[in-house]
């Protein structure tokens, strides 16, 4: 089956979010004199956490409300906004993305994220015209691990599990990307380094390490393997 679509994940894989978002909660912590344990942090990176607030967490630790909480947490976004605006496209994808281009290769984007946010920061890094596809959180019933949103991703560009290659940078993106039966590319961050990536067909230490003959190639022969 030829590889026809490229289908990425968003947070940490497109752009590194992942770092300032735990940067920015590690230091509010810090002012009540409490650590945010990365071990707990890990399993919500790539999802949407049910029923966990690192507010309310930390409100555990420390025994007794927060004072002024909103304008904690107002200051705590801020600061993290201003970390990711900083910031550029992880190495390697613009790259892959236009050599997919002249390819002829469908893109597609499956987030856990807003659709806002997603849309947002593709709009702002010009990205977004790569993409013939972006689905979000706002657009299914169950987000990564689920596999959902790249059943729906495939839908819409009109593909088959097998035509296409996932990239993932966390645990439970991979477990999504397989579970569609896609073949798996995880590209870890800094924050997803140590995680249990096993699951992927294929690991990299950057986009930019494979070219897109090479990483066509490897997954043709993979599955048909």
């Amino acid at each position: 089956m030829e590889i026809r679509g490229l289908i990425f994940d968003f947070d940490g894989l497109i752009l590194e979010t992942e770092e300032p978002v735990y940067r920015s909660w590690q230091e509010v912590y810090g002012r009540f004199g409490q650590k945010l344990d990365f071990a707990t942090w890990a399993t919500i990176i790539g999802t949407v956490p049910a029923g966990y607030d690192p507010l309310d967490e930390l409100e555990a630790l420390i025994g007794h409300p927060i004072p002024a909480r909103e304008a904690l947490e107002a200051q705590r976004l801020q600061q993290e906004l201003d970390l990711i605006y900083a910031r550029q496209p992880q190495p390697g994808v613009l790259a892959l993305l236009r050599d997919a281009r002249q390819r002829g290769l469908k893109s597609g984007v499956a987030s856990s994220s807003s659709r806002s946010w997603v849309i947002g920061h593709l709009t702002r890094l010009k990205l977004l015209d790569y993409f013939d596809c972006v689905k979000a959180r706002d657009d299914v019933r169950q987000v990564k691990p689920d596999a959902e949103l790249y059943f729906m991703v495939l839908r819409e560009l009109g593909l088959e599990a097998g035509e296409a290659i996932a990239f993932e940078d966390s645990s439970n993106g991979v477990t999504a990307a397989r579970q569609a039966g896609l073949f798996c590319v995880a590209v870890p961050n800094e924050m997803t380094r140590s995680l249990p990536l096993d699951h992927a067909n294929l690991r990299l230490d950057s986009l930019a390490e494979m070219s897109l003959d090479e990483l066509v190639r490897l997954a043709r022969a993979r599955m048909a393997a």
